[in-house]
């Protein structure tokens, strides 16, 4: 009888330094998608502080470094590596739907702002902010999670097109810094 062995969505594609970034697999146990039900928003907040302490995120918005949760659209967001406690919301389980990357470097802006049509600058997309986006033809979820480093979520049957559009913009800005340098 054949053994099956789960793999991660990037399996054998991940990790990879190039240049000044280093492009990595986030493995997650966990995530749900929580949408509280209609009037429930406050009730579902209330709920998640008691349990985890932080609330519903605000549009763009993310809480939370064990336990997180990740605003992902309208009335919705993720739950990220807990389980969600009883809500008046709908849970889904979504631990098997996404392909999570972290980008990080001195050069990860440079790398994302030739993938996506938003201002990824210090000022402008800070640390906790979150957006959904493009990057190259894909829609993904991408988080600042750190002064240079950022997260990106996208479906997982896009996993080996996101981590092939990252590795090409890296070596691009790569190349350049060293013409320039």
């Amino acid at each position: 009888m054949a053994k099956l062995i789960p793999n991660t969505a990037c399996a054998g594609l991940l990790p990879v330094t190039i240049g000044s970034v280093t492009i990595t697999e986030v493995e997650t146990e966990q995530m749900t998608l929580i949408a509280p039900f209609h009037d429930q928003t406050k009730a579902t907040s209330v709920a998640l502080k008691a349990a985890f302490g932080f609330g519903f995120p605000s549009p763009n918005r993310t809480f939370g470094a064990g336990p997180r949760i990740i605003w992902c659209g309208r009335n919705q967001a993720l739950l990220l590596g807990a389980e969600p406690p009883d809500l008046p919301a709908q849970c889904v389980d979504q631990s098997d739907a996404f392909a999570v990357v972290r980008i990080d470097g001195e050069d990860a802006e440079a790398v994302l702002a030739r993938l996506v049509p938003i201002d990824l600058r210090r000022g402008a997309f800070k640390r906790g902010h979150t957006a959904r986006t493009m990057l190259a033809h894909m829609q993904v979820g991408l988080t600042r999670i750190g002064a240079s480093a950022f997260e990106i979520m996208a479906f997982r049957s896009m996993a080996g097109t996101l981590v092939h559009d990252l590795n090409e913009a890296a070596t691009s800005v790569a190349g350049r810094r060293m013409v320039i340098d």
